[in-house]
């Protein structure tokens, strides 16, 4: 993991070189519409409810034993921590939770799955993005899952199904029941070996219109490396990187590969 300071370096060099936020000299027609439509796009009012659990949240001081997953495969140790400090390290920001909203609606995924629970948040509003669609989260800790268990059903969330335990038993499990993922959140295991594992798994259940989410891409060296695998696959054809999130798109209509650093 990156110092503070070393990620804040980072991020200045970032910010100095990506394409501003607002799409002007994006010579790309569909990251174009990817600024305008998906990441400029104004907060939808469905999430209001979901940011009042976020508060909640966010000011909840009560205990809970947590188990801690190493190597995404054992128990370390199990803990007890409280709620508010767990949900401020670990809750996306708004701004990304409204992000994979806004993703949702636009392609129109149906099937789509998320690496990491935690409380619930992000999967709160990929659910609400479109409540056809089939919601398939898996989280390590059996007490967060069920706090997340209670998110969803305050919020009269209905398509969504949590599966608690290890990542590498139960990916396979979630992708039995769904075959083509339409689009994955993967905000687990932050190394570089399991995080190009989901990849190369996720890859045999993607096709054109596929797209996966990669969070804190630049978290560190490793993760950094992953990243330029990922982007250097052949199967992928446009990656954005937005510093704490990376982006993939397997569109096979593009006829050489695009990298495209944009604030946010």
């Amino acid at each position: 993991m990156h110092s503070p300071l070393t990620l804040a370096k980072k991020y200045f060099h970032f910010f100095l070189h990506a394409s501003n936020g607002n799409g002007h000299g994006v010579h790309s027609p569909f990251v174009f519409n990817f600024i305008q439509q998906v990441k400029n796009k104004r907060p939808d009012e469905d999430i209001v409810s979901i940011e009042q659990v976020r508060k909640k949240l966010l000011s909840d001081k009560s205990f809970i034993e947590v188990e801690d997953f190493g190597a995404g495969s054992t128990v370390i140790k199990t803990s007890k921590r409280m709620i508010s400090k767990m949900a401020a390290s670990s809750l996306k920001k708004k701004k990304y939770s409204q992000l994979l909203f806004n993703m949702v609606k636009f392609y129109k995924a149906g099937n789509i799955l998320e690496l990491g629970t935690s409380f619930g948040i992000t999967t709160a509003y990929l659910a609400k993005a479109n409540p056809l669609a089939k919601i398939i989260t898996i989280e390590g800790a059996p007490t967060i899952a069920s706090l997340a268990q209670q998110n969803f059903e305050l919020l009269q969330l209905n398509n969504i199904e949590i599966l608690t335990g290890d990542f590498n038993k139960k990916l396979p499990v979630a992708l039995e029941k769904m075959p083509i993922v339409d689009l994955a959140f993967i905000d687990g295991n932050h190394r570089k070996k399991p995080t190009l594992e989901y990849f190369f798994t996720l890859l045999d259940h993607s096709n054109s219109s596929s797209v996966l989410v990669f969070d804190d891409i630049h978290w560190s060296d490793e993760m950094e490396v992953a990243w330029a695998e990922i982007k250097n696959h052949p199967g992928v054809t446009l990656t954005i990187d937005l510093f704490f999130l990376g982006i993939v798109f397997f569109k096979n209509d593009f006829h050489h590969k695009q990298h495209f650093s944009i604030r946010f």
